[in-house]
């Protein structure tokens, strides 16, 4: 049985993407199938982390959205960058959307059928065979947060030790649990090194009655390698990694 992850934050700029891509990288370098979809079409950006530019797109979600393809077009086969990590199994497929203003611009003018996004998620499971796929979502709620939310196994909810991420995450896990998604995950990121991490974690706990699966602090060596690759693979024995590793393999019970 396939696996939905949706990966969520109320607010921007909490590392989200980096931390979808970290999960996935791991969680393929296992040997596992997995798929990543930047649902996050006003601000696309995950493709970055793998070394991806506009030039490089001769597809997007956009065009599947539009029309123009089926969805398995857009996908591109990035299982390079695990390297010799690789397990003889391991794939990882990114689906990006477009980095041109006239696509954005239509996206925010137009809209789009949502529900296409519902079909095209199973299609590329089905066609790609694959074990896992993760959808990078939008910050905030909108009709898309909310399908993706509602079709997830699994919810990320990444969100950052700061009053305006707390409030905001209220939001999003009393809906999740509206909606009845099977599992809810909250990962704390950005944690400055002075706090007491298991002091945060009970009270993360206790506000959301959810299970944190792991505290990320604050790392310089993530700001320098500025979404340059993956922070996982170029750093494995790196204290933030191993955190990344026990999330993942929680994702994988």
């Amino acid at each position: 049985m396939s696996k939905i992850i949706s990966v969520h934050s109320f607010r921007g700029g909490t590392g989200k993407s980096n931390i979808t891509a970290n999960l996935a990288a791991t969680i393929a370098r296992y040997g596992h199938r997995v798929g990543i979809v930047d649902t996050d079409i006003q601000s696309p950006g995950i493709h970055v982390v793998f070394g991806f530019d506009e030039e490089m797109m001769d597809l997007c979600l956009n065009d599947y959205l539009w029309g123009r393809c089926d969805i398995e077009e857009t996908a591109y086969d990035v299982s390079s960058v695990l390297k010799d990590v690789a397990h003889k199994d391991s794939a990882i497929y990114l689906i990006p959307s477009s980095l041109n203003l006239g696509e954005i611009t239509k996206v925010i003018r137009d809209g789009y059928d949502v529900g296409l996004l519902h079909d095209g998620f199973q299609e590329l499971i089905d066609k790609l065979n694959l074990d896992y796929l993760f959808i990078d979502t939008h910050p905030g709620l909108n009709e898309e947060t909310l399908l993706s939310i509602t079709i997830s196994d699994t919810l990320i909810i990444i969100l950052r030790p700061d009053r305006q991420d707390f409030q905001g995450t209220a939001v999003t896990v009393d809906i999740a649990r509206q909606l009845e998604v099977p599992e809810m995950l909250l990962v704390v990121n950005k944690a400055l090194s002075n706090l007491d991490f298991t002091a945060l974690q009970e009270q993360m706990e206790s506000s959301y009655n959810a299970l944190v699966a792991g505290i990320l602090p604050l790392c310089e060596e993530v700001a320098q390698l500025a979404s340059s690759d993956i922070f996982c693979l170029r750093y494995p024995k790196h204290p933030l990694s191993q955190i990344v590793e026990a999330i993942a393999k929680q994702i994988l019970t």
